[in-house]
């Protein structure tokens, strides 16, 4: 099923900001497009996933449940295990002033898998976080019950923003690590714990969004450490202003920092942070992150983070897409300079660059060969002048620029949520890395960007309007989304929705192609190498030239009578087609008689001159080439005139219109025959309400006989609603008394 969401514009090339495929109902994705839906009776909250490819399991974490489900139908429920609060924790949670039914829950916020197949699973515990661990085995998942704090590794708050990663067995958090959510750290957890100073400078009500983790010690000349990138937005302390504003930040740590010996003691050493800018037009506030995506293609110096960025403060109604190579996050964090901050006569700090001398080694940078030859061979040796400039100096001057500067997309309409991207290989053998841009509005965007050219190929919707997409994850050929509501998976490629060629090739999907001898749209990875030169695929120019010509459209025959409203289907390839209408080969130009819609043409009192051959026909832009499609024709003639009828002579419309008129007729009928009924009890007295009503209003009369019916009551409900024990208590006195009731009715008329 194709339907036409309505043109969302964008900044720089609204064409390139309309899906070119609208998949709007989840049906269709379930029953056309191998895509799966799960949710379980009372379970809220499908937030957390872990992909299990090893068990062939997705590990799906909700509110107090844990499901195992099979990776390649997620429908399929494998095991589940509950973990609940206990009814104490909810009675001192909610003691502390949190909701007992929303906010003094346990929701799972932290999946990692361990090295030994164990899981290391966190839940917020009613607000008392606790940690434990998992295993699967024959078929059953299974909590330990091995509880640990988990004050520092899981958030508080359910639905306050965190970031984890586990590596090598140590688990790195970004968190809050007090119940007012007030002290924020990152954290590393392990027999020597490290965490972050608690100073604005370092952290300033920071939303945390995502942790990567980058091993750049691998294979490294200069003998460099692994780092833990943590992505965010906090509110500026280097800003002037009246009103805080917030900024999106990059930081990162040292995998080996031990602390510092005197000062800086269990915190980091390593912890330095700048700004991360997604350039938007026309737009006075930074766009803040809100997900964050790695995408390497090789080793960790091809590295590219994928983030999507929205407004604040409803400043805009924008959402963007950027992307930052690795080595110019490092350029800033290795070379650039610091801010630091200068007293000023007003009592407030101003964070100005910082011109003097940087001591060796640079502070915020990891032990290397150079500083192991001047025999720091430890955080713990740094000297405490290094250590000192970075406890007051975390800031970096200059900020992170997106590749080529630029924004890769910035859309109008529902804001953006989360982020992944996958890599396609082409027919030509070429690679393009495939975003999966999860929305506001519970749909997911499938978008490329060819050199500068971004296309979106597709929007599918997963969940209803108002439940936005809470995660996503990748695996080799399949995207799980969750929702509070349900968790979905579709697949990467939908080849088969496209049912021409011009379809196929212009939706420049670097998963499908048309193969001309199937005559069918199909997977670029099932086609055997040898058979590529009867392929199709033109992603950078969209060029469809080689698709055949479409036979001629058999024209269906329809005779209209003088008045009538007719409405001609016709439904566009794509949502970047337009549609032309041609009658005996002259354009059709809207006025009051034509109408031109999205999907037809509406002819309104239709007369003589409305005869001849339709034809409506699909344009579709390429390349500054258009590309022509005949969709359907149409051969109008007049019938015998009826005087003031009017019809939708379409097939389906004119069934739905008998429909109407069978069902107007036997309206018509019933209402004769309950008009018949009710006068023929009122002529034999069985209504003794009616002369009562009519009688109101005369006097004496009408308050002879006092009645339990009103004539309001009887005027709304058009029948006596009283019941028959009153009803023959009522007009006792009146039965076999025909001459008084011809009296009565007499008086009446």
């Amino acid at each position: 099923e194709k339907n036409i969401l309505p043109v969302i514009v964008c900044v720089s090339s609204p064409i390139a900001c309309i899906p070119h495929w609208t998949l709007k109902s989840v049906v269709c994705l379930l029953l056309g497009n191998s895509g799966h839906l799960f949710r379980e009776e009372g379970v809220w909250n499908y937030s957390t996933m872990l992909l299990r490819e090893d068990l062939g399991l997705l590990i799906l974490g909700a509110r107090e449940a844990v499901f195992a489900l099979d990776l390649s139908n997620i429908t399929h429920k494998k095991a589940m295990v509950k973990w609940q609060v206990t009814q104490d924790m909810q009675d001192k949670c909610s003691h502390k002033g949190k909701d007992l039914e929303i906010e003094c829950q346990n929701y799972i916020r932290v999946l990692h898998k361990m090295a030994d197949g164990r899981m290391y699973v966190c839940g917020t515990n009613a607000f008392s976080p606790s940690c434990d661990y998992m295993s699967y085995t024959d078929g059953r998942l299974t909590l330990e019950n091995i509880h640990e704090d988990g004050k520092g590794k899981c958030p508080f708050d359910p639905f306050q923003r965190y970031a984890s990663a586990l590596v090598d067995g140590v688990l790195y958090s970004a968190t809050s690590i007090n119940f007012l959510g007030s002290e924020p750290v990152v954290m590393r957890s392990s027999t020597e714990s490290i965490r972050t100073d608690f100073k604005t400078s370092w952290l300033n009500e920071p939303n945390f969004v995502g942790m990567e983790h980058v091993a750049e010690g691998q294979q490294s000349p200069e003998g460099d450490d692994d780092k833990i990138y943590l992505f965010f937005s906090e509110t500026a302390v280097e800003y002037d202003s009246y009103s805080k504003v917030e900024v999106s930040r990059v930081a990162r740590v040292c995998k080996n920092d031990m602390g510092g010996q005197r000062t800086l003691q269990r915190k980091w050493t390593s912890f330095v942070k700048t700004r991360l800018d997604c350039p938007v037009p026309d737009t006075s506030l930074p766009f803040l992150i809100q997900d964050v995506f790695r995408f390497c293609s090789g080793n960790w110096t091809s590295c590219v983070f994928y983030a999507v960025f929205t407004p604040q403060a409803h400043t805009s109604q924008y959402s963007a897409v950027c992307a930052y190579e690795i080595a110019d996050i490092r350029q800033v964090f290795s070379m650039g300079k610091f801010k630091t901050p200068v007293p000023v006569e007003t009592s407030f700090v101003k964070w100005v660059m910082y011109s003097g001398e940087v001591p060796f080694p640079r502070p915020g940078a990891c032990i290397n060969n150079e500083a192991r030859d001047k025999g720091f061979s430890r955080t713990l040796d740094l000297p405490d002048r290094t250590l000192q400039f970075i406890r007051d100096r975390p800031l970096m001057d200059q900020a992170v620029q997106p590749i080529s500067d630029v924004a890769l997309l910035v859309r109008r309409g529902p804001a953006f949520t989360r982020i992944v991207v996958a890599s396609a290989t082409a027919l030509d053998g070429s690679s393009h890395q495939v975003m999966f841009i999860g929305t506001a509005s519970g749909s997911v965007l499938k978008v490329v960007n060819y050199d500068g050219d971004t296309v979106i190929i597709e929007e599918v919707q997963l969940f209803k309007l108002s439940e936005p997409v809470k995660i996503l994850r990748l695996s080799n050929s399949q995207l799980y989304a969750g929702s509070e509501v349900a968790a979905a998976q579709m697949p990467l490629s939908s080849c088969g929705h496209y049912s021409s060629c011009l379809d196929c090739v212009l939706a420049r999907d670097p998963y499908c192609g048309w193969n001309l001898t199937a005559n069918h749209c199909t997977a670029i990875s099932s086609i055997d190498p040898d058979g590529h030169s009867d392929v199709i695929q033109s992603l950078r120019d969209g060029d469809a030239t080689r698709c055949p010509s479409v036979g001629i459209v058999k024209a269906v025959n329809i005779t209209f009578h003088p008045g009538s409203t007719i409405k001609l289907l016709c439904e566009p390839g794509s949502n970047l087609a337009r549609m032309q209408w041609h009658v005996d080969q002259r354009p059709v130009i809207s006025s009051d008689t034509f109408q031109i819609l999205r999907d037809g043409l509406l002819i309104i009192n239709a007369s003589t001159e409305a005869s001849g051959l339709y034809t409506c026909s699909s344009v579709e832009s390429s390349n500054s080439r258009d590309y022509v499609s005949q969709n359907a024709v149409y051969e109008l003639r007049l019938g015998a005139s009826q005087s003031g009828e009017t019809s939708l002579l379409l097939p389906q419309v004119q069934k739905q219109q008998h429909t109407m008129v069978v069902l107007q007729v036997m309206v018509v009928l019933l209402s004769i025959m309950l008009v018949a009924l009710v006068m023929w009890n009122i002529y034999k007295g069985h209504f003794g309400f009616f002369p009562q009503c009519f009688s109101q209003g005369q006097g004496a009369q009408g308050a002879q006989e006092p009645l339990q019916v009103s004539c309001e009551n009887t005027s709304r409900e058009g029948n006596t609603s009283n019941n028959n024990h009153n009803r023959r208590a009522e007009f006792h006195s009146a039965q076999g008394k025909d001459s008084k009731i011809q009296q009565n009715t007499d008086q009446i008329l």
